[in-house]
């Protein structure tokens, strides 16, 4: 009996930086057929009408007009990650392909790291790391101190898994745990976590040692937090950023970091990614820049990666598409 084809995945490409992982090709290629963009724009005539997916590994293969134009039976396109803020929904939606995301995949890991962030910023631990390697450093200054985590209250704006999971890692530090949100959580699962919700962000921002930012991009959330939202932070507060860069008017966080309008920031997310080599952000010493690892770790990446088969395989088999996007 004749095996049966493969269904055909557009991906840009495998290994490099931005490229398709080549330890998740041999779990790829046992449900697909994986057709990189180079093979695609030198097969155009043979291949268009092959692709039933795009598998779209941080924001590559880009689903423009002219790609989607050119694949007349395109099903679903599966994407990397949660946020889909790069993705024009409307116009892919009007060629009738689904979209999915993998907002599950990251949110341990995400999680993860706005604690880290929080920590490494609360004990100065970057601008300790560099005190104890200098070999300029002779003794350890005893008032050269931190603050502490444990105790402290932590606002949490944007209460959805990744916002929850942050939650639940602060109650082991005995923090007070505000929130704001579009929608207040469940009675039962605000006292599992023993969070407050502030229908006002104003609340929010004025009673919180730390602020985390952990929405979605989306044209409200742009530039949410502004000079306005700064000014009315704690002078010894920190602003914490896992979401997306826009989210944070960055002009207005240099003026807040400069003139002592809060304490510090960390931040995992800026816009650009990465920043000029001459923005004013890199040059002061209250901050701590990651480049955009939230979800970077290996099994975060691989169930990712798992989440994105399952979506293109149900999609293709005209089942429910775990994890779609509705625009």
């Amino acid at each position: 009996m004749e095996e049966q084809e493969l269904p055909y995945v557009l991906i840009d490409t495998i290994g490099g930086t931005h490229g398709v992982y080549e330890d998740h090709v041999e779990f790829l290629k046992k449900h697909f057929t994986l057709i990189t963009t180079k093979e695609f724009l030198e097969n155009k005539n043979h291949l268009s009408e092959k692709i039933k997916a795009i598998y779209m590994w941080w924001y590559k293969p880009a689903a423009n007009q002219e790609l989607l134009h050119s694949l007349p039976n395109l099903k679903v396109i599966a994407n990397s990650g949660a946020g889909v803020d790069h993705l024009d929904l409307k116009l892919i939606s009007s060629f009738g392909v689904k979209v999915a995301n993998t907002p599950f995949a990251v949110s341990s890991a995400t999680a993860d790291l706005g604690m880290v962030l929080m920590l490494a910023s609360a004990r100065r631990l970057v601008e300790g790391c560099q005190i104890a390697v200098s070999p300029n450093t002779e003794h350890f200054a005893a008032d050269w101190l931190g603050d502490e985590v444990t105790g402290a209250t932590l606002g949490i704006i944007g209460m959805g898994t990744i916002g929850y999971m942050v939650a639940k890692r602060a109650k082991a530090f005995e923090m007070k745990i505000l929130y704001h949100n579009r929608n207040q959580r469940k009675e039962e699962e605000e006292r599992a976590v023993g969070a407050i919700y502030c229908k006002k962000i104003e609340d929010l921002l004025q009673q919180s040692d730390f602020v985390m930012l952990v929405v979605n991009l989306t044209p409200q959330t742009d530039k949410l937090f502004g000079k306005k939202e700064l000014e009315l932070m704690k002078p010894s507060a920190t602003l914490i950023n896992i979401s997306r860069g826009p989210v944070v008017d960055q002009d207005a966080l240099v003026e807040a970091l400069q003139n002592g309008v809060i304490k510090a920031a960390a931040l995992d997310v800026t816009y650009p990614e990465p920043l000029p080599r001459h923005h004013p952000l890199l040059k002061l010493k209250n901050i701590i820049i990651t480049p955009h690892i939230g979800s970077a770790t290996t099994s975060s990446r691989r169930l990712m990666m798992q989440n994105m088969v399952e979506s293109i395989l149900a999609a293709l088999n005209g089942f429910p598409i775990p994890n779609e996007v509705i625009p």
